[in-house]
């Protein structure tokens, strides 16, 4: 499955950075929400690191009664039956592989 890379916000620590943190936000919120936290991290003496804010694409959440915000996949419901959006949750998946190859393709070691 092949998808377009996300929306993201990124924020290196120092030039050439050799790790990477791709940091997923939650249900109605965006990649904005915790690009902050990087100034509040205390980094001394850590190597250079490239965080990654991804923004969820938008979609009609079930469970908000349709409303259209940005969610990684669908949520059905809150019942104790457990019903998921495997085909929402694939998508994001790859979404996400997508970032990791695309920080792998700019020599950041996968195990980074």
């Amino acid at each position: 499955m092949t998808t377009s890379l996300l929306d993201c916000i990124v924020l290196d620590t120092s030039p050439n950075p050799t790790a990477a943190v791709i940091w997923l936000h939650g249900l109605g919120a965006d990649g904005n929400d915790f690009a902050p936290v990087v100034n509040e991290l205390d980094l001394t003496g850590c190597p250079g690191i490239r965080f990654v804010f991804p923004h969820a694409p938008t979609m009609p959440v079930t469970v908000n009664n349709g409303y259209v915000m940005r969610a990684w996949y669908d949520i059905l419901g809150t019942d104790l039956v457990r019903r998921e959006d495997e085909a929402g949750l694939r998508k994001s998946q790859a979404a996400v592989e997508q970032l990791i190859a695309q920080q792998t393709a700019a020599g950041i070691p996968a195990s980074r």
